[in-house]
């Protein structure tokens, strides 16, 4: 992990392209208006500083190694050896970098500043835009808690109309297998147990337990796949399924049932041969349809169901047998679940019935501009002379920058972005909370309180 490496390429030539005597550079980043949700959750910083920016992260070895690398890429002369090894020899390695933020989990309307980052040594202007790169990947954490929280929202409108679970289970992170590096399942996943404690993505487990000191933050139960499931045979299924409910005789249990077909497994096996067992058993069993239009599939496995175990009212809606429940795992995203919710409520349904899986959905349906993240410089010190710089392009309305240096405050039960120097609020405090300074953490999150902030924001 090579910092000096962990740019952009063109971030290589750009000390030799500020003002003469610039001594500061300071620069904002940010959920543009226009997103598809109208407030992000912030998330996922902390795990950047602390594994690559925390400490000494500039040595002799790393400096060498980059010149010869970008010199090869870029053109002899293009790598600035000066400047790293000023950061070498006058801060032991260290960033000279001072980094706000809001607190992690905070949701914030979009159109706000969420962090700024400026140099802390004069000699080192160029550095806080040469992070860029990396800081900027907290879009992609704070993207996924957000789409995460917002179906959080959609889920318990339905329940507090349909029905009476609690939400923490109702979403499950399937993604690992979907994502394109354990890193990207690791942050995603985390960023999914901000609003929710049902997953299979171990890795998530780890980088909650790592960077943010949460010892288990997630959970899950026995399933089947559909090989153990069809390693019996198509003549045998009854059997694979009886061996579930043998095997795992207490607690809750997912099976998928659509091997073969889906409406005889319902109705004929576990509504049939089986269903004294599914009745006796000492836990739950959650059927998993795993094909078809999902939509029509979950209505169709609720009826099914419904007629062989027989249903209840709660709060007008029906409800299926307490030991039998149905999970939705393919084909979910935040557009699908809510298409299933409505449908399932329209049809007479409480949502009590289901736990949806999310896979790409979750953590692979999304990009940057999803929440139109951006990082741009709007103040600056050139021989000791403060401006404020912004860009205004006349082809995009949408991109014009903010200028000078910023402060989001609370104002009226809502975040606001204004001038540090504006006297309207120079008694507000700044939501910006120093998070890094010159190498070190100066404000660590605990996954605990991040959830905190998440849940209570989704009580209001």
């Amino acid at each position: 992990m090579n910092i000096i490496m962990m740019s952009d390429s063109y971030k290589c030539s750009h000390y030799k392209q500020y003002p003469p005597k610039t001594e500061k550079v300071y620069s904002y980043f940010e959920s543009r208006e226009g997103a598809k949700y109208d407030s992000t959750m912030f998330f996922g910083l902390q795990y950047f500083l602390m594994k690559y920016m925390t400490g000494e992260v500039v040595t002799q070895e790393k400096i060498d190694y980059a010149e010869g690398r970008i010199n090869a890429h870029m053109g002899e002369g293009t790598f600035n050896r000066a400047g790293w090894e000023y950061i070498l020899k006058e801060h032991d390695g260290c960033l000279p970098v001072k980094i706000r933020a809001v607190d992690e989990g905070s949701l914030v309307p979009t159109g706000n500043v969420l962090m700024t980052v400026e140099n802390t040594d004069p000699a080192c202007y160029w550095l806080t835009n040469y992070l860029e790169t990396l800081l900027v990947q907290t879009w992609y954490p704070s993207t996924v808690a957000t789409q995460s929280y917002e179906m959080r929202k959609v889920l318990q409108r339905y329940l507090d109309t349909t029905g009476s679970d609690e939400v923490d289970f109702k979403l499950h992170d399937f993604g690992f297998r979907g994502v394109t590096c354990p890193e990207q399942a690791g942050l995603g996943g985390m960023a999914h147990l901000v609003s929710f404690k049902g997953t299979d993505n171990m890795e998530a487990l780890e980088y909650a337990k790592d960077y943010y000191h949460e010892d288990m933050a997630g959970f899950s139960i026995p399933a089947s796949e559909h090989s153990t499931i069809t390693a019996w045979g198509r003549e045998n299924e009854t059997a694979a399924m009886r061996n579930m409910l043998e095997q795992y005789p207490t607690g809750l249990v997912a099976c998928v049932s659509d091997s073969y077909n889906i409406w005889e497994a319902c109705r004929n096996k576990w509504g049939g041969e089986l269903k004294d067992q599914v009745l006796a058993r000492d836990g739950v069993l959650a059927v998993r349809p795993d094909t078809g239009q999902p939509v029509h599939s979950v209505l169709k496995v609720l009826e099914t169901l419904g007629k062989a175990f027989g249903t209840f009212k709660r709060k007008g809606y029906r409800v299926l047998d307490p030991k039998v429940r149905v999970i939705q795992g393919d084909g979910i995203d935040a557009s699908m679940m809510s298409n299933i919710l409505a449908k399932m409520e329209s049809n007479g349904w409480s949502a009590d019935n289901i736990t949806f899986g999310s896979g790409g959905g979750l953590l692979q349906k999304l990009n940057r501009d999803t929440q139109r993240f951006a990082f741009k410089c709007s103040s600056v010190i050139v021989d000791g002379e403060r401006r404020d710089v912004f860009k205004d392009p006349i082809t995009d309305g949408g991109k014009i920058s903010k200028k000078g240096k910023l402060k989001l405050v609370w104002d009226n039960e809502r975040y606001r972005t204004v001038s540090s120097n504006d006297p309207d609020y120079s008694s507000s405090a700044n939501e910006l909370r120093l998070v890094y300074l010159d190498g070190t953490m100066k404000r660590v999150h605990n996954f605990a309180d991040v959830r905190e902030r998440a849940k209570d924001l989704v009580l209001v």
